[in-house]
């Protein structure tokens, strides 16, 4: 096989550019954005948004690779890397923040600490309401 399948299948999931997702989704893997996701994305695996990527919704994954435009709820377990091409808007959780020379971001960081899932924060939403 090529190299280019190779690295592409050793990512898992991918939105490829020209794509555009509405609606939630949950996976174990990892997962490449280089076309639109709005909605909620949960993986277990690594976040990677590329610069043509854009993705507005809550997000929770292990790592995150950001370089493109992200609105988010944003819960990192591990390490969240916002690239020089990254703009990212809305509220980081995560235990690691590395964030690149040009990277934009505006919003409120917590670091530490533990990071909930999906069901945690709905389930919260409800009690105050």
């Amino acid at each position: 096989m090529a190299k280019n399948n190779e690295s592409e299948s050793l990512l898992g999931n991918m939105i490829k550019a020209g794509t555009e997702i509405s609606g939630d989704i949950k996976c174990t893997g990892d997962i490449r954005i280089d076309g639109k996701l709005i909605g909620s994305l949960e993986t277990e695996g690594r976040l990677v948004v590329g610069e043509s990527g854009r993705s507005e919704g809550d997000v929770i994954c292990k790592n995150a690779d950001l370089s493109g435009s992200v609105k988010a709820k944003i819960n990192v377990h591990e390490l969240l890397s916002l690239k020089a091409a990254c703009n990212l808007e809305g509220e980081i959780s995560t235990n690691k923040l590395h964030i690149e020379p040009g990277a934009s971001f505006t919003g409120n960081c917590q670091m530490g600490g533990v990071v909930k899932g999906i069901e945690d924060n709905e389930q919260e939403a409800q009690k105050v309401s």
